[in-house]
């Protein structure tokens, strides 16, 4: 009879993380079958795991990557003639799952009006409500209450005015396991809730974003079924990838972004305003909080290490991570260029490059394009994980511009 073996037991024997092992099974790559609510892994699936895998040429490579990119159908607008000069916009929007406020904060500075936050997240609904002057529902969407609540709410704000985008980056946890997990995860109820409120308040645009592994889930699948879904409630969608570095955040942060309107109009995604040669480099959005004092109003307060951890990050290479584990985060930012994706991961945060340190909140903020005024709440490892998991609000921004191309209104 053939073995099987715990999650655990895999990390064991390959000497990786349980967290490794658990993506190897959500991209399909190491093959497990679900016993109960715990997953187990065959003796042969392991050693299929472990032979080697056909190299491919870099010729062969490229011919892939340039194939996806012609697949995706889109409408690309140039939005620098109108970057540095916008108009206030009429235009609406609602910002689901918008945590700290990332997205909402660049669809401001797109010109847009905020009507409403929601969020689950305690610390991030402080940030919330100190930052921005419209209202923040704070709570379990998927409850009756506070469904009752966020509509009398929209509605209150509204007054006589229309919706116009409905904006939001639900979790994707419910699609990231080995298996058809659309229909039956629970995890997937955020989404659906997300897609029944589009229902609901029938706005003029969607924008739904999100990481850019969403797109090879399930070989895709995922992806056709959020525009399958967005169609059946009559929003026609189109989605690609964008990089934020393209639009002055100097981080090269990728985001996948889906665009739907209801109202016949072309969906246009923001053309790339800068060059990679253009990037605004990690160097020049930090550079001068080097010798910043430690201010915790400013949410600038640099950690305390161990003079061997401070040995370890001091050595460690530009572009590297100090430990094999954890490829996205304890990463030391490159000075001269821009910064690799800002992430807080179970308390790993990125490295600053001149300094024997993790970067501060008001450096990983600054990375991802929030202006200074724009203040964290909570304790420090909350304020971390508030600015890591936002959309970069100029990337925000850039996707606001292009709906109001959409629309005509620029």
């Amino acid at each position: 009879m053939e073995n099987f073996y715990s999650i655990a037991d895999v990390a064991n024997n390959l000497n990786v993380s349980i967290k490794s092992v658990r993506r190897y099974i959500a991209a399909q790559t190491l093959a497990s079958v679900k016993v109960g609510n715990v997953y187990r892994i065959s003796e042969s699936a392991l050693q299929q795991f472990l032979k080697p895998k056909k190299k491919v040429r870099a010729a062969e490579v490229e011919k892939k990557t340039v194939l996806k990119k012609t697949i995706d159908d889109i409408n690309w607008v140039d939005i620098s003639s109108c970057w540095n000069d916008v108009s206030p916009s009429k235009m609406t929007f609602v910002d689901l799952f918008c945590g700290a406020g990332g997205l909402s904060k660049g669809l401001e500075m797109a010109g847009l009006q905020g009507i409403c936050g929601l969020d689950w997240f305690k610390e991030a609904g402080m940030t919330y409500r100190r930052n921005f002057n419209h209202p923040f529902v704070d709570g379990d969407i998927t409850t009756q209450e506070k469904k009752d609540e966020f509509y009398a709410t929209v509605k209150k704000q509204l007054g006589h005015r229309k919706l116009n985008i409905v904006a939001g980056g639900f979790p994707c946890q419910g699609f990231s396991m080995a298996g058809n997990r659309i229909v039956d995860d629970p995890r997937n109820s955020l989404y659906k809730e997300m897609l029944e409120i589009v229902k609901n308040l029938q706005p003029d645009f969607v924008i739904c974003e999100n990481v850019k592994g969403l797109r090879s889930m399930l070989g895709g699948q995922v992806e056709k079924k959020i525009i399958e879904d967005y169609r059946a409630i009559g929003y026609e969608m189109n989605v690609t990838t964008l990089c934020a570095a393209d639009y002055y955040t100097p981080q090269k942060r990728e985001r996948v972004i889906f665009i739907g309107n209801r109202i016949g109009l072309k969906n246009l995604h923001p053309q790339p305003i800068l060059k990679p040669s253009e990037y605004i480099t990690t160097g020049a959005a930090i550079g001068d909080l080097i010798n910043h004092p430690e201010d915790p109003e400013f949410n600038h307060v640099p950690t305390k290490h161990r003079p061997d951890m401070e040995k370890r990050m001091a050595k460690l290479p530009e572009g590297a991570s100090l430990y094999e584990g954890y490829s996205d985060a304890w990463k030391k930012c490159p000075w001269n260029e821009a910064s690799c994706t800002i992430k807080e991961n179970h308390g790993g945060v990125n490295i600053h490059p001149k300094l024997p340190r993790v970067l501060t909140a008001r450096e990983m903020a600054r990375l991802q394009s929030f202006p200074d005024d724009f203040v964290f709440e909570g304790k420090k490892n909350k304020q971390l994980v508030q600015i890591g998991n936002a959309v970069p609000p100029l990337l925000g921004k850039a996707i606001g511009l292009a709906i109001r191309k959409a629309k005509k209104e620029l």
